[in-house]
């Protein structure tokens, strides 16, 4: 159990992002798209895991531009 336990808390520390940003836009849980994400990737051999791996570069790239946009008045 500790191992499943370590798993878990690596991956909802190191994960990307994209399903709680999903599920703050769209007023869903994120258990649940987690759980949409983990079923569609079952089904539709590995496509959602792409997109996923899109969305997260997307969001990433988003994050970058807006740390480094300056006002005219920084110096």
């Amino acid at each position: 159990m500790k191992l499943l336990e370590y798993i878990r808390s690596l991956l909802e520390t190191h994960a990307f992002g994209v399903c709680s940003y999903l599920g703050d836009k769209m007023n869903i849980p994120t258990s649940r798209i987690r759980l949409f994400f983990v079923y569609a990737t079952c089904i539709a051999m590995w496509s959602p895991i792409i997109i996923y791996l899109c969305l997260a570069f997307i969001l990433n790239i988003r994050n970058y531009i807006r740390s480094k946009r300056s006002t005219t008045w920084d110096w």
